[in-house]
């Protein structure tokens, strides 16, 4: 089959959702607007993740993986993603499924205008310390980027793969995606998608992930626009 959108998944001690995610997907694939497959990046899990991942991709080739030696986080986790895609398009799905891959269908609606196309949680299923941190969260990073999102955090994004390639990740850059594609002189767009309760498995962000941290890395990431490189190339001598 030739693909046209590789959904990368982080996984970090997820073994409880695994299977859920391998059955959600494998409906998804009979609905996809575009032929998808799945690329699982396993992050140093330390529970039997990998070997249920091994197991998922041995009798599904509509799966794949790669496996870090050692946890290096999510940023890490989406950057190798992206640069394994080797598809059209890329995008991005947590494995605790408190979005959903059917939700995909709605970006891909968009995907042909735009270069980034992110979810907005409607809902949010998820406790008032939570959502009010990721609300203040969103709202710092908004004053900093001035990217006009409104759920920068939701875990239900699809891209260009020529466009992710090209973004310079560092951890926590995971929460300014749309602003790395603004900065390449991209479009980006947000859809409303639905949202969900984590059934299984612990959350892997507390307080300081979701509002501290985040409140630091937009210096990084005024860093990094200021350092940006964004070039065009207009002719070449090759073919």
């Amino acid at each position: 089959m030739e693909y046209r959108l590789t959904v990368v998944v982080p996984v970090y001690n997820e073994e409880e959702n695994l299977a859920r995610v391998e059955e959600a997907f494998t409906t998804y694939f009979k609905v996809a607007a575009a032929p998808t497959k799945v690329l699982f990046v396993n992050d140093g899990s330390k529970d039997q993740s990998l070997q249920m991942i091994s197991a998922i991709c041995e009798r599904n080739s509509h799966f794949e993986f790669i496996s870090f030696s050692k946890n290096c986080g999510l940023s890490a986790a989406i950057k190798a993603g992206f640069d394994y895609t080797d598809t059209e398009l890329v995008g991005y799905i947590d494995s605790d499924l408190q979005t959903t891959p059917d939700d995909f269908n709605l970006l891909l609606e968009h995907i042909g205008n735009f270069d980034l196309v992110t979810g907005v949680r409607s809902n949010r299923k998820d406790s008032f310390v939570k959502n009010m941190s990721s609300t203040i969260a969103n709202g710092i990073r908004r004053t900093f980027t001035h990217d006009g999102m409104d759920d920068t955090g939701c875990p239900l994004k699809i891209l260009k793969t020529d466009y992710a390639k090209r973004i310079p990740m560092f951890k926590g850059l995971h929460r300014f995606l749309p602003a790395m594609i603004l900065l390449q002189n991209g479009t980006i767009k947000q859809v409303t998608v639905s949202h969900f309760p984590r059934i299984a498995g612990e959350a892997k962000f507390g307080l300081w992930n979701r509002l501290l941290g985040p409140l630091m890395d937009c210096f990084a990431y005024l860093w990094m626009k200021k350092k940006y490189i964004n070039y065009h190339v207009g002719s070449s001598s090759r073919g």
